[in-house]
Order: structure tokens, then sequence, then C-alpha cells
């Protein structure tokens, strides 16, 4: 063994010091491959999203060429799979104007009630309170959209039924009802996210000169959070549009322009869910369906755009000449 006075002197020489040079170049390295990385999941996602338009483009671009466009935009018969000696019918305006009604239902419910739901957890409510709805948030924004599709199916449109007189429970009332209650836990978490995100210095500043508390969410919160909120409605109305299972089942998947909130309709989605597993790979009414796909990413690329001018043009608005 050795002995302790060596071991004493081995404890006391002086070990390697690395050079600061050499951390300084691992630190640069680490912070490329970082730098790198950010820069490629950036590029990832614009990418996936080129490869998906792409492939949609690529299945219906065999119909492109015979197709009747005038016919697609303005018509509703929708008929991809007609008798024996009839000609196949490609009309989507009903399918369009379905997927714009039901969303636009949706949003009157949601951003109202997700809202105003944002302001009381982030202003009104104790903490505990808090703590307890935001689970329960975060609970209904996991539930599957074919419970919701039950839901709106057995519970929703019988309500609805008995209320408004209507023949059938699943209409455009229903399914504009259970994707609001859908689209809502999305916009009431990253709505109360956005409003807990002002400075207390605001809140501060705005009772010391009197404001009361709904002044206070009025001309102080919501303007400072401005653009967090539309960007909460905006999740809010991209689960909306593209929502699948709970419009099939909740709205009569019915192929019309509806006259009333209680008119049966049908989405894009619901159609594309509904006739892509019988349509033969390859026919028509194949690349039919996958044309409906390139509409409804038309569709929200439109959203998305105009929302995306809406904040810079808030954003622009708010900075100091």
């Amino acid at each position: 063994m050795m002995p302790a006075s060596a071991r004493t002197a081995a404890s006391r020489a002086p070990r390697a010091v690395r050079s600061p040079r050499a951390e300084s170049r691992g630190l640069r390295l680490g912070e490329r491959l970082i730098e790198g990385f950010i820069v490629l999941c950036g590029w990832s996602s614009i990418l996936c999203m080129a490869a998906i338009f792409l492939f949609l483009v690529r299945e219906a671009a065999p119909v492109l060429t015979h197709l009747d466009w005038h016919e697609f935009f303005t018509s509703t018969r929708w008929i991809p799979a007609p008798a024996k000696g009839n000609p196949a019918h490609y009309g989507a305006l009903a399918l369009m104007v379905g997927t714009l009604t039901t969303t636009l239902v949706a949003m009157v419910v949601a951003v109202p009630s997700g809202l105003a739901a944002a302001v009381y957890l982030s202003e009104f409510a104790t903490r505990r309170v808090r703590e307890t709805f935001k689970v329960i948030i975060e609970l209904l924004a996991a539930v599957p959209s074919v419970v919701w599709g039950f839901l709106g199916l057995m519970v929703v449109g019988p309500v609805v039924s008995e209320l408004t007189g209507a023949p059938l429970g699943t209409n455009l009332l229903t399914g504009g009802l259970v994707l609001g209650l859908m689209s809502a836990p999305v916009i009431v978490s990253i709505s109360e996210d956005a409003l807990r995100a002002v400075p207390d210095s605001y809140r501060e500043a705005a009772l010391a000169l009197g404001a009361s508390k709904w002044e206070l969410v009025k001309r102080v919160l919501f303007p400072a959070a401005r653009n967090g909120l539309l960007a909460a409605c905006l999740l809010g109305l991209g689960r909306a549009v593209g929502e699948t299972m709970a419009v099939l089942l909740a709205t009569g998947h019915a192929n019309q322009v509806p006259h009333s909130l209680v008119d049966p309709v049908r989405t894009l989605t619901a159609a594309i869910a509904a006739e892509l597993g019988e349509a033969p790979r390859g026919s028509e009414h194949y690349r039919a369906l996958f044309l409906l796909g390139v509409v409804l990413l038309v569709f929200t690329f439109i959203i998305n755009v105009t929302a995306d001018l809406v904040i810079k043009g808030i954003r622009r608005k708010g900075e100091p000449r």
C-alpha cells in the first residue's frame, strides 16, 4: 500500500487545468450545434408543410385537367358514384358553406365564453380555484373528438331539437355548439397565459388611478395582451376548421346549403372521412377527395395569413411614432 506521506504528496500535486482557449472553443462549438438544431427545427416545419401540400396536389393532379371548375365552386351536386349511365358530379359549394358556417357558429360560442373564462381565472379567481380549473380545462382539451361527437349526437342534439322544434337534433347548430365546446378549452388556456403575462405594474398603476376591476380588464389588460388573445382565438379557429369526427356525427351529414341554424349540413372534413375509405384508389372520386383536402388547406392558409397581417397591423398601430 502507498504510505500516508506519499498519498498526501499526491493529493497536493497540481492538477491539469484546461486552458481558457479550449473552454472557449468548446463553448462556441456547443452554441453552434444548438443554433443549427434550432434552425433545423424551424426549416423542418416549413418543409413538412410544403411536403403535405405537394402530396395533396400530386394526388389531385389527374382530375384537375378535366374537372368542371364552374360546377365545383357553384354547384351543390356532389354525386361521385351515380347510377349506371349517369355522369358524376363534383359540386363542392355546399361542403365549403357547411365548413364555414359550422366554424362561424363555433367561434360565436367559443370566443366570448373562452375569453370570459380566461379573465375570471386570471383576475378574479383565487389561487386554489385557478389551479383546479386549469387542470379541468386541460383535461377537456384532451378529450378525443369522437367522444365530443357522441355527446353532440346523444346529449346536445336532443336538447337542441326540443328547444328549437327541429325535426332532427343533428344540424348546423348542434355541430357549431360541439365545435365551440371543443375549441373553448384551447382559447381559455392560452388567453389566461397571455393575461397573466401582463406585468403587475400595469395592474398596480391602473388601480392606483382609481380604475375598477372591469375597467382594468377592458382598458389595460385586453390592449396589452391583444396579440396573445388573438393567437388563442386563431388556434381555436384552426381546431374548429379541421375537426372531423365531431362534425361527422353532430351535423346531420346532409349535402345542402343551410338556410337556418337547424338545417343539417356537411363539411369538407366529414366528406373526406366518410368517402375516402370507399373510393377506389386512383379513381376520379379518389382524386376529387384529395382536391377537397387542397381546398381545406387553402382555407387554413388564408386564415393564418389574414391573422398574421392583423397581428402585424395591431402591433404597428401600438408602436410609438
